[in-house]
């Protein structure tokens, strides 16, 4: 029996025993001097100016659309068919309108000719997912965009490290995001995290951590200007937006300190894990045509290269029987614009149109990538899939 499971030991001993160390001497818990160090140091690696710590990747997806809609106003957002949920639930909050545009199987993000079909006078932005390690960009779709003056966001919740041209996934956009969940390329037990390099998208953005109080901003020229424009209100106890609680804690930032050490390594393995199962698994039977180039797959993609039930079937009868975790769609389960809150906001989208989202919804899934999952087993698995 393979008994491969999805995720394996991602908060490892000498995480628990930073955070021992911590709580030993710690007197502050809440949000503070490591918080603002893992920012520092996130936003360091990545290769960014500015990152703001949160509690979830959701989060950062909901903070990132809301000051969107502050600082730019009313408009559509070009969504993918294949993401997670926050990623439109997000837009949707912010008030603006997603507009779903099918994928491509080469990396599972946005086809780039469907986003410029779909860009009108009302696109505000694109809001692209680089999806279980994928890049999703092209320098086509990034001039293209920069040439309409229409911005972008890079949902990189599942991509880490990965890359495009040599640089980090998360640098191109006004803002990207990340999540640090449990299974993720590194974990903060919960946690996420925006990304930029505009001062004041990062400013708004520590505003709506925080309830939307203005002593959150880190810009003393920005605080005096408001409280001038507010001289009734108390500087302490002025909420210049309508913002959320998703503040993060020491205890995470602890972890994820300690995590980020060991990212590129991890990721190293991830890559090498990720060619040696696309190397044996059987072309015929299942689609292994991706463009890998700085990719960092935290799982293994697993889609048919043509619709059969029968065969879809069987795969899964035989992962269960191996005790070999999986998630079915892939990304979010699938074709988002199927889902119920999506066609109950918006009833006029055709989910069917997305042709290639529909595919990996109903012939597509995916099984755990760890650094510490054996090339044996890798093999192993690749046998079980292509004798069935």
């Amino acid at each position: 029996m393979l008994n491969i499971p999805l995720m394996f030991n991602n908060i490892e001993k000498e995480d628990i025993d930073c955070l021992i160390n911590f709580l030993r001497d710690a007197d502050v818990f809440t949000q503070s001097k490591n918080v603002r160090n893992f920012e520092d140091q996130w936003s360091k690696w990545l290769g960014v100016k500015y990152s703001v710590f949160l509690n979830s990747g959701s989060s950062a997806n909901f903070i990132t659309m809301a000051v969107l809609k502050e600082l730019y106003g009313d408009g559509e957002v070009i969504v993918p068919g294949l993401t997670w949920s926050s990623d439109i639930s997000s837009v949707l909050t912010a008030g603006l309108t997603p507009v779903f545009v099918d994928i491509n199987l080469k990396n599972l993000a946005m086809d780039e000719n469907k986003v410029f079909d779909s860009i009108s006078n009302k696109t505000k932005a694109v809001f692209i997912t680089h999806v279980l390690g994928f890049n999703g960009l092209s320098q086509n779709l990034l001039d293209e965009l920069n040439k309409r003056n229409i911005l972008l966001f890079e949902d990189v919740c599942e991509s880490h490290g990965a890359t495009f041209n040599e640089k980090k996934l998360g640098c191109f956009g006004l803002a990207s995001n990340f999540s640090y969940y449990y299974a993720h390329h590194m974990s903060t037990i919960e946690g996420g995290m925006i990304s930029t390099d505009d001062e004041k998208f990062y400013q708004y953005a520590r505003l709506y951590r925080s309830h939307g109080l203005i002593r959150e901003s880190t810009n003393p020229e920005f605080k005096k200007q408001i409280a001038e424009t507010y001289p009734e209100m108390r500087e302490e106890f002025l909420f210049l937006v309508p913002g959320y609680n998703m503040r993060s804690t020491e205890l995470n930032a602890v972890i994820g300190i300690n995590q980020l050490k060991r990212l590129d390594k991890n990721n190293e393995k991830r890559h090498e894990n990720f060619n040696l199962f696309l190397d044996n698994l059987d072309k015929n039977k299942y689609f292994t045509d991706f463009d890998i180039t700085g990719s960092v797959n935290y799982a293994f993609t697993i889609i048919l290269r043509e619709k059969n039930d029968k065969l879809f079937n069987n795969v899964v009868k035989r992962l269960q029987e191996e005790k070999v975790e999986y998630r079915r769609g892939t990304a979010g389960g699938g074709n988002m614009a199927r889902q119920p809150f999506v066609q109950k906001a918006l009833p006029s989208v055709k989910y069917e149109e997305l042709v290639n989202a529909e595919h990996v919804h109903f012939f597509g899934l995916y099984t755990g990538n760890y650094p510490s999952l054996e090339h044996e087993k890798i093999l192993e698995l690749c046998s079980l899939l292509n004798e069935i």
